[in-house]
């Protein structure tokens, strides 16, 4: 009898499935609208040109120490900039930006999900929170990541079926009624996943003085800094929010570097804890309190993904070609938004569509039903999440209009 006799299946993760299940289909028209990662035009993963670049110039210096350890936070350099881009801190070494950088601890993860866990982790055993609020619907690995550290969730309001918006009302008058002082609040910073409905700044304010008001600890998942609108200080507003205008309140960030590097396999990311000001002495406690956790478990961050960040970053001429890079993604993804609009209204598709261009970053609600999702993976090939979740870098010119007319014909045929 072996010894995990109390095991059980657990489901297999909707999205590689739908990827797997795609790789394995051979029809000619099928789409692919389930996996996170940017696709070019021609349907083909894009190294992005300032990486490659990036890339070669790493190979030419042939640093022999690229395979050594670091230190258990990671790479300095990568720390500061990481830091930096988040923050939206520039060159000017006044005062009040220094004051700010010395509240914020830094360390490397392994990506954005080993920096939510990594500060899940954290915050369950040094913080003990009752409760993690995650938006109604949210990234399905944050349930995961929380389930793992046995902190309870609930789940505040955030899309609204009946017209496929943001419940900003819903969100606020739940947490207002039922969130306790010392509960944690999962925000995403730009691009929600999955539904691509980000607030307005003025919403923003409101979100971030109830968390002020009712003693509630922000935790921030960035994932997708720069790639929502092509320009990096934009989608990180709320962060700069909390960290300028609440200097009294503590957050934490999670920062990913997949999406915008277009790093996906090297796994880079980072964690930021930012405290009070009237605690920032405990900032060196506070890393290594988290490098105590890190070796534990992974000992250090990847260091081949983090170096190359750190060329783009600190390469004025790279960092400039990276921008350029981050509007050419955010760019083809808005006028597929449009073109897969502008198809639906010509084909005068039952229903409103209008939120599909209102939505913003890698991902969109459609607003179908389990049934015609199902229909449009069994009978056209489409491949996207039963929540309707599709993933916006899979349209392209030569598949949206197919896209568009098997949509219209499922709307039209099935409930």
């Amino acid at each position: 009898m072996t010894v995990l006799r109390t095991l059980t299946p657990v489901a297999c993760d909707e999205i590689f499935a739908l990827n797997r299940a795609y790789t394995l289909d051979d029809h000619p028209e099928k789409v692919n609208l389930s996996v996170g990662a940017y696709r070019t035009s021609n349907g083909r993963p894009w190294p992005l040109p300032a990486i490659q670049e990036a890339e070669k110039q790493l190979l030419a210096e042939n640093n022999p120490f690229r395979h050594e350890y670091t230190t258990i936070a990671g790479d300095g350099t990568f720390l500061e900039v990481a830091r930096d881009l988040m923050f939206g801190f520039d060159n000017n070494s006044s005062e009040i930006q220094t004051a700010a950088k010395h509240r914020i601890s830094s360390v490397q993860t392994v990506a954005g999900t080993g920096a939510n866990h990594l500060g899940a982790l954290f915050l369950s055993k040094y913080m003990k929170p009752q409760t993690v609020w995650l938006s109604n619907p949210t990234w399905a690995n944050h349930y995961a990541i929380w389930d793992l550290v046995k902190v309870p969730y609930k789940l505040y309001p955030y899309y609204s079926a009946y017209n496929c918006s943001f419940d900003f009302d819903g969100m606020m008058s739940t947490l207002e009624s039922n969130a306790q002082a010392g509960d944690i609040i999962l925000l995403q910073a730009c691009s929600h996943n999955p539904t691509g409905l980000d607030p307005s700044e003025e919403q923003w304010r409101a979100i971030a003085d109830l968390c002020d008001r009712k003693h509630l600890f922000p935790f921030i998942d960035a994932a997708y800094q720069g790639f929502a609108s092509g320009t990096p200080n934009a989608d990180n507003w709320i962060v700069r929010h909390f960290l300028n205008t609440k200097p009294h309140m503590e957050i934490c960030v999670a920062q990913s570097f997949s999406k915008n590097f277009g790093l996906y396999g090297q796994r880079v990311g980072a964690f930021h804890y930012v405290l009070n000001e009237e605690a920032r002495g405990l900032r060196d406690t506070v890393t290594d309190n988290l490098c105590q956790l890190i070796r534990g478990e992974y000992t250090m961050g990847p260091v081949a993904g983090s170096n190359i960040v750190k060329k783009v970053l600190t390469s004025p001429r790279l960092r400039a070609q990276w921008c350029e890079n981050l509007e050419t993604m955010s760019f083809r993804i808005i006028s597929m938004r449009k073109a897969l609009f502008d198809e639906l209204v010509r084909l005068k598709t039952p229903g409103s569509w209008k939120h599909i261009t209102g939505m913003i970053g890698m991902f969109s609600y459609l607003g179908l039903s389990p049934t015609q999702i199902h229909v449009l993976r069994t009978k056209y090939h489409i491949y996207l999440l039963e929540s309707s979740r599709a993933s916006m870098s899979g349209l392209n010119d030569m598949n949206v209009l197919y896209v568009a007319k098997a949509i219209d014909e499922t709307v039209r045929n099935v409930d």
